[in-house]
């Protein structure tokens, strides 16, 4: 027969078995954007930049959004820390966008691809989803080189198994009134349309 010490301490055991698996439901899940000035948002305050909107639309449903972004980050760049961003920010959803400032530096593709998939792979390893986002290079950068870069990334969703966004500015593209004046950033009121568009792409694996 069990002893009142016995079951005070059986009792103490269950209801912080209870009170742990009640905290843990009500952790919020982690998206982890990994990018650069496109996510980063370049010239403009925090709060305005997609990711900062993306945070606040999510968080009701339980999400939390984390941004390591950097401005000017190459794959190069993100492939040599995201071993430690992912220890750090510990994601269930890794969104990658980077390769832009490879494309415009016109560096070796094979190479971009080689990074983009040691940074998929990585996060894959570490049982977080990947949704890809994609870019297009401007035409002055040749149709060879600017067709090989957007099939780099098709290649990378097709060969991982992972959920590609092929444009990020695809919906603002057309029209210069949505960038900074270097024709590169978008302004701070275009910045709600990025983040409807990746949203859309990201909702599956939101609801996985």
């Amino acid at each position: 027969m069990r002893t009142l010490s016995q079951i005070a301490i059986q009792a103490f055991v269950m209801v912080a078995l209870f009170a742990t698996a009640a905290v843990q439901a009500a952790a919020p899940k982690r998206v982890l954007v990994f990018g650069d000035s496109l996510s980063a948002a370049y010239n403009l305050a925090p709060e305005r930049g997609w990711v900062h909107l993306l945070d606040q639309t999510l968080q009701a449903q339980g999400w939390r959004v984390a941004n390591a972004s950097i401005s000017g980050e190459t794959t190069a760049g993100g492939a040599a820390r995201i071993e430690a961003v992912l220890t750090e920010q510990s994601p269930d959803i890794v969104i990658v966008e980077l390769g832009a400032n490879d494309g415009l530096r016109g560096l070796p593709l094979d190479l971009a691809k080689q990074n983009l998939a040691r940074i998929i792979t990585t996060a894959k390893a570490r049982k977080a989803d990947v949704l890809l986002v994609g870019m297009e290079l401007p035409p002055n950068y040749g149709p060879d080189y600017t067709t090989q870069f957007r099939q780099m990334y098709a290649d990378l969703a097709r060969e991982h198994a992972i959920t590609l966004l092929p444009f990020l500015l695809a919906p603002i593209a057309d029209d210069l009134g949505n960038f900074l004046d270097d024709n590169i950033h978008p302004t701070a009121a275009a910045q709600p349309r990025l983040r409807d568009h990746v949203l859309r792409a990201l909702k599956p694996l939101l609801a996985d």
